[in-house]
């Protein structure tokens, strides 16, 4: 299954300039160990290794709708500020690592690509006020990566065709047509992903999940958890209008009410809090 889903990666994505780095593909290369169990298979999950790959190819599709910024000190500086969250969360490493970016888009918003690749814009970097809220809005998304948010998106159907089609084709070399109806299946399960990230949203329940999550990555990280409280409420005090994330979130308020009920009693160290302020000032400004 890997090795189609690389052939299939470099197929439609021969080159991709980024400025991070995401893992040399041809380390990854092997075969197939049984093919006698195509319907069992078909009806497994995707694996580690396999989401990252998908993650890879939906990464490449929003850097080519929205550029990455430039700022390589800002890129670092979000880096750490994720990678420490993402440390702290229920699954701290993925198969290709977490890797945060910036992108140059004045739209206020973040992605989280299947995998652990993160995004957020300018404008969303612009939005909060201090590092706590950065942390909030990156431990968010970390949420969905873990929860798999984005490999849900794929329609099981395209999943269980692809896997059927790998199945029964291992023995063989691919042929035209074996390689034009995997590109096609695999064309579908990015389109899945991306419209989910940027056009659609995910669901209620998934965004709240997330909210209640990040609640906890925040808290362990010592993080203030509550500064997701406090960005919410200032987006629903600020009456946002319509576009980016406010096209793919449920209700401010809704969210804030929800953050609120599980929102943790201990108080934060102001000091510290003081402290990340000034950080997050002196990087972002």
């Amino acid at each position: 299954m890997k090795r189609a889903i690389i052939l299939l990666f470099v197929l439609m994505f021969p080159s991709i300039g980024v400025s991070f780095d995401f893992g040399g593909i041809s380390r990854h290369l092997g075969t197939i160990k049984s093919t006698a169990d195509a319907t069992q298979k078909a009806a497994r999950e995707i694996s580690d290794e396999e989401e990252y790959y998908v993650g890879r190819a939906v990464a490449a599709r929003i850097i080519s709708s929205y550029p990455l910024s430039a700022d390589k000190g800002l890129t670092v500086y979000i880096n750490k500020v994720g990678q420490a969250v993402a440390l702290h969360s229920e699954k701290p490493y993925t198969y290709g690592g977490y890797h945060f970016a910036l992108l140059d888009s004045d739209e206020v918003n973040a992605f989280a690509c299947p995998g652990g690749t993160i995004f957020i814009t300018k404008g969303m970097l612009r939005t909060v006020r201090n590092e706590d809220e950065l942390a909030a809005v990156l431990a968010h998304e970390i949420a969905h990566v873990n929860h798999r948010d984005g490999i849900a998106a794929i329609k099981k159907s395209r999943w269980t065709e692809a896997v059927t089609i790998i199945g029964t084709s291992a023995a063989r070399e691919y042929g035209p047509g074996d390689l034009s109806q995997l590109v096609s299946i695999f064309e579908g399960a990015i389109d899945d992903v991306v419209k989910t990230l940027v056009v659609k949203g995910y669901g209620r329940d998934q965004e709240y999940a997330a909210d209640k999550t990040a609640l906890t990555y925040l808290d362990k990280t010592a993080y203030d958890p509550s500064a997701l409280k406090v960005f919410l409420d200032r987006l629903a005090a600020e009456g946002r209008g319509s576009g980016g994330i406010f096209n793919t979130h449920p209700g401010t308020s809704e969210r804030v009410d929800n953050v609120k009920a599980v929102l943790p009693e201990k108080a934060a160290d102001i000091q510290l809090v003081q402290k990340r302020a000034t950080r997050f000032n002196s990087q972002t400004r």
